[in-house]
């Protein structure tokens, strides 16, 4: 993936994220934002394994990751549409490399039970209601993540990310060229 300023991540085979030209420093981030987002796209074959059951429509699942500021740091492989958000984070290992780094991670509740370094809404207890501390900190949560939601709404502004007319093998080489060419916008 091309590089971009002033923070370079990127995923080498799943495997090693690196910042600048040192290789695994993710230190200028105090904090990213990450969320899962569906793809839309035409089914090809057997397409039991893009169809989201949660949206109810055919596509793939992307991983965005943002700085504090809203830019879209890096989008991940596309997964088949019925992955779940917290399996496809740990398929691409970005839990367990930003914990590695020392990198807090903000994300919803998807991604309850992923680990210390990410910190998501409290859920409510069955049969009870949240305390106000709890509800105060869920919205501090919220507006922190505002970014990530905004950076997915920017990517969706892309006709072909909203609704692709093509195989979900393509949607990979689609989402690198969507993030190059938001980082020329």
């Amino acid at each position: 993936m091309p590089a971009f300023t002033p923070v370079m991540l990127k995923v080498q085979s799943a495997e090693v994220l690196q910042c600048g030209d040192r290789e695994g420093v993710l230190n200028p981030l105090r904090q990213i934002t990450v969320d899962g987002t569906l793809a839309e796209c035409d089914r090809v074959g057997d397409g039991r394994a893009d169809y989201s059951t949660k949206h109810k429509r055919h596509g793939v699942n992307v991983q965005v990751i943002t700085d504090p500021a809203g830019r879209t740091l890096w989008l991940s492989p596309a997964l088949p549409g019925r992955t779940h958000d917290l399996t496809a984070a740990r398929t691409h290992k970005i839990i367990r490399i930003c914990e590695r780094q020392g990198v807090p991670v903000l994300a919803d509740m998807a991604y309850i039970g992923a680990g210390e370094w990410v910190t998501t809404p409290k859920r409510r207890p069955p049969q009870g209601e949240l305390t106000p501390t709890e509800q105060t900190a869920n919205r501090a949560l919220s507006a922190a993540r505002a970014p990530v939601e905004r950076g997915i709404a920017r990517l969706k502004s892309w006709r072909i990310f909203r609704r692709a007319r093509c195989s979900p093998n393509r949607m990979t080489s689609i989402a690198k060229a969507i993030l190059t060419l938001e980082r020329h916008r």
